[in-house]
Formats: C-alpha cells, structure tokens, sequence
C-alpha cells in the first residue's frame, strides 16, 4: 500500500525541486492505493494527508485481520440487497412469497429500501419498524422484520457492510391470542356442521371426516389433505404421514414434504376416526386425480395420486374453497368466527396430556420439530401443581408409621 501526491512527480528537476504536475490544484491531492483481500487493485482520493494515511493503515489492518469491507459494495440499495439476499434462501414455497411481498410492499417503496445499504443506521430501521407498525398486525411485523434483520445479518458476513444496523430495534409487543380449545361436544357439533348424521347428503359433506382426522390425530390441514388412501391402515389401525397438499398463490396444489423430518410419522387410528374415515370412502370412492408430486425437490413428477379428500368437484383441495365451508359448519356449531382446524390439533394435544402423556410423546404425534416447541405451547396444560411436589416428595421421605411412634416415644 502507498500513500501518493497527484499534485507533484515523482521525480525531481535537474535542480532537485519537485515539478509540479498536471493534476496541480486539481481535485483531491492524496491518492491511497492498496490491493484489497480478494487481490483487486483499489485506490481512494482525499484532500489531507493525515485523512490518507488513516485510511491507508485502517485499511492495512482490516485486510490482514479479513475484515476489510469494500466501500463500493455498500452503494448498492437496501432493496436491491435484500432482492438478491432473498434469492439465496433455502425457503420453502410459502417463505419464499412471504419474502417477495415483504420486498415488494414493506421495502422497495421506502426510505430504508431506497438507502445505501452503507447508510442504514439503527435509527432509519427502528423509522420503518414505526412507519410499517401503523398498517400490520405485531404479529405480521415481526417476522417481516425478522426478514430484513437477516438481510442484514448476511450483508455483514459478506463484508458488504461492516454492522447491522438491527441493533436494539424495538417491536411492538406480540398480543398472544387466546388458545380456543374446543370440548368434545363441539368437536361432533363442528363435524355435523358440515354434514348431519341424520343428513348424509348435506352440502359439505366431502369435509366431514376431516374434523376426526384432525382431532382424533392431530395432523396438520395439509397432511390431511394430502393422505392417500394407501397412508390408512384400517386393519392395524394405523394413519401414515409421509407428505403434505400444499397450496400456495399462484399455482395448483401440490404435493410436498411434510413440515419437519419429525412430521413424517405413524399415528394410532381411533375407532371413531376409523369409521369416519371408512364411511366417507364409501360415499365418495376414491378416484384418481393428477397433482404435481415434489415430495423429493430433486426428482419433481406430475402424478396420479388416490387423495382420500377432493373437494365437490372432484379435485385437490385449496384454501380459498374451504374457507366458506368451513365458515359455515363453524358458524353452525356456534364457535367463534376466527376458529380454525388449527384448534383441533390443540384438541388432539390436550387429550393427550390430560391422559398423562410425557413431552415427548405429545411432540411426537404432533410432528414437532423439537420438545422446546410443544412445551412452549402447551406447557401450562401439563398438570404440575403444588400437591403433586408434595405427594411424591411425601411418598419418598415419610417413613413407617411404626418407625414414627418410636422416634416420638
């Protein structure tokens, strides 16, 4: 690295006096040139020697310590960064919309998005966590910013920028939601909204069964919808969950993975689930249908698939069809109107746990990815009360009643 002046040349008059040269009292005098730590020549200008030579040690050390930062890499716009960030990212179809329309609607369009990503400071983020916090939901902003402290995140380990300006950012609280878990009547109440036993006819009767799938089981929506009917062992009374029915904007539903490699799992069939199950194949056998198969992404096929659930016409489920049958049963069985199948997966839950059933299990059969997260939903259902401490502390200090009368005697 060296530290040059544009205004003089090198090399000195017959009489020994530095000759001035063309650049003289023109633009910046101090030129710092150095090789960057990808090997790149780099030059930069500055008006005052002590700035050049700052620069020229700072820089120095910053590429023999590996952590030197390109001043041209951090021009590139916050929004342009994070468009490119995004495309990086191993996300699954619904993240990867998600991810899109937080570029499009929450960035591209603002102050921060339009910034060079060098001049985001932690107060221009917390001006746009205020600015978006007046049009979404806590629970809509916090995984939008989630989105964008990542970006962040990798910028610094790309050395575009050299910190993130996410730090000690303030989020509106989340509002935790009363968990509605509903009783077993309403689960019957909720099936008959669809379809009445004495009315096996009913409009909604395609979806009737899924309620015993989902409370007597557990799966997710789309693990419903994506069973076949090769999943459904009637005779060891078994469901296999091996893939989900995805269904995403822009395109059909498909058939992909399950959610973790934990959600890939057998579960024991309740008679009732079994017999539901059984009597809506007997009113609407299965029928072949074409749906494009990427439960292995690398070997993508459209294939015939026996769904044990269609809708009325005879094809995949989506949610924007469900959604108005499902509002109706619901209304019906007299539940809230922001009541979800999601509950009965919480019903599932609480069947168990009230059974005695240890973390373990309960993450098992619901497919979770962890222990942490089923005992981070459900832990206040787990019965741990006072008088269970003292009775098992009881039944393992207190001794004889014969030893008892010695010792007070």
């Amino acid at each position: 690295m060296a530290v040059d002046d544009l205004w003089y040349l090198k090399k000195r008059g017959l009489d020994g006096e530095r000759r001035k040269s063309a650049r003289y009292g023109r633009g910046k005098r101090w030129r710092v040139r150095y090789t960057d730590d990808e090997g790149r020549d780099r030059a930069a200008l500055f008006a005052k020697l002590a700035d050049a030579e700052r620069y020229d040690a700072n820089t120095r050390a910053d590429v023999s310590r590996g952590v030197y930062v390109d001043p041209a890499a951090g021009k590139v716009t916050v929004a342009d960064y994070f468009a490119d960030w995004r495309k990086l990212q191993l996300h699954v179809d619904s993240t990867a919309i998600k991810t899109e329309w937080a570029w499009r609607v929450h960035l591209a369009p603002t102050p921060l998005g339009r910034m060079a990503i060098a001049q985001a400071r932690r107060s221009h983020v917390q001006a746009w966590v205020l600015d978006r916090s007046k049009m979404l939901e806590p629970s809509s902003l916090h995984p939008l910013y989630a989105y964008v402290a990542g970006m962040f995140k990798a910028a610094v380990m790309d050395r575009v920028i050299g910190f993130s300006p996410c730090q000690g950012i303030k989020l509106p609280d989340l509002v935790v939601a009363k968990r509605y878990i509903p009783t077993s009547d309403q689960v019957h109440d909720l099936a008959d909204g669809f379809s009445p036993i004495d009315r096996p006819h009913a409009q909604g009767r395609h979806y009737r069964a899924q309620v015993y799938v989902a409370a007597g089981c557990g799966l997710r929506q789309g693990e419903i919808w994506g069973l076949e009917l090769e999943h459904v062992d009637f005779l060891r009374r078994k469901i296999h969950v091996v893939q989900q029915l995805k269904t995403v904007a822009g395109r059909k539903p498909f058939l992909a993975p399950p959610k973790t490699q934990t959600s890939v799992r057998d579960l024991d069939l309740a008679d009732i689930t079994a017999e539901e199950i059984a009597a809506h194949l007997q009113r609407f056998p299965v029928k072949e249908v074409e749906v494009d198969d990427l439960t292995d992404p690398r070997r993508p096929r459209r294939r015939l698939a026996k769904l044990i659930f269609l809708n009325a016409v005879g094809r995949p489920i989506h949610r924007g069809s469900f959604s108005k049958p499902w509002g109706r049963a619901v209304a019906k069985a007299g539940l809230p109107e922001d009541y979800t199948m999601h509950a009965l997966r919480h019903y599932f839950a609480t069947l168990l746990i009230n059974a005695g059933a240890s973390v373990t299990t309960v993450q098992l059969a619901l497919g979770h990815a962890n222990p942490t997260i089923t005992l981070n939903r459900y832990l206040g259902l787990w019965p741990e009360s006072n008088e269970q401490v003292r009775t098992l502390v009881d039944s393992a200090l207190r001794r004889p009643v014969s030893t008892l009368k010695q010792i007070r005697a």
